[in-house]
Formats: C-alpha cells, sequence, structure tokens
C-alpha cells in the first residue's frame, strides 16, 4: 500500500492549498486548517525532517523563525507548541511548531492538562 504525501511537503511544493503567512527561503509559516485561538499559525519547515529530533540544524531554523514571527504579535501571551510521537498528540509527521496566542479566559486546555494539584 503506497504511503500517503506529507501534507506539509505537497504544501512546501506548492502542491496543495495553504494561506502562507510568511515564506522564507527554508520554511513557512501558514494558517492552520482548524485554528484554536485567533491568530494560531504553524510554522514548518520546507525540508521534510519528521520532528524536533529527526534534524537538530532545521529544527534550530525553524525554532529561530517561530520566534521572529512572534516578536510581530503584540505584547502578550503566547504557547510554542511542537509533538513527536502519537503518544505525545503528533497527527502530521513532518516537524511543525504552533505559535498560539493566548488571552485569559480562552478556554483552551492544553493536552497535557491534568487537572491535578
Amino acid at each position: 500500500m503506497p504511503e500517503e504525501p506529507c501534507p506539509f511537503c505537497e504544501i512546501s511544493a506548492g502542491r496543495a492549498p495553504a494561506k502562507i503567512v510568511r515564506d522564507w527561503p527554508d520554511t513557512l509559516a501558514i494558517m492552520p486548517l482548524n485554528p484554536v485561538t485567533v491568530g494560531h499559525l504553524l510554522v514548518i519547515p520546507k525540508a521534510h525532517v519528521t520532528d524536533f529530533v529527526a534534524d537538530p540544524a532545521i529544527s534550530a531554523t525553524t525554532m529561530l523563525r517561530a520566534a521572529d514571527l512572534a516578536g510581530d504579535y503584540p505584547a502578550g501571551s503566547m504557547n510554542l507548541i511542537t509533538s513527536r510521537g502519537t503518544a505525545a498528540t503528533q497527527s502530521v509527521f513532518h516537524l511543525h511548531l504552533h505559535l498560539v496566542p493566548r488571552t485569559e479566559g480562552d478556554g483552551l486546555a492544553l493536552p497535557w492538562y491534568s487537572g491535578r494539584r
């Protein structure tokens, strides 16, 4: 059975649609299909790497681009989230960083919130 094409590689190659917010030579910032807050973005490397461990140099560059982009937001709270592996909630196996602007009372509970004190 053939493997499904990587959706982020398809976007990077221009074969799949996406709302591109920023385009660097090595990285893209796009709007996710289902943003969890206003301003939620994904920062993805154009090169295919499965996660942040697969290629530390690409991971570092992607983080640099995310930090650069986050600096464009007005001062405020923000999560930067990435996952590695199914048990860690990774569903697309191409490195991607979620920039998630936060506001008091936005109702977003992160996946690792256990309710324990």
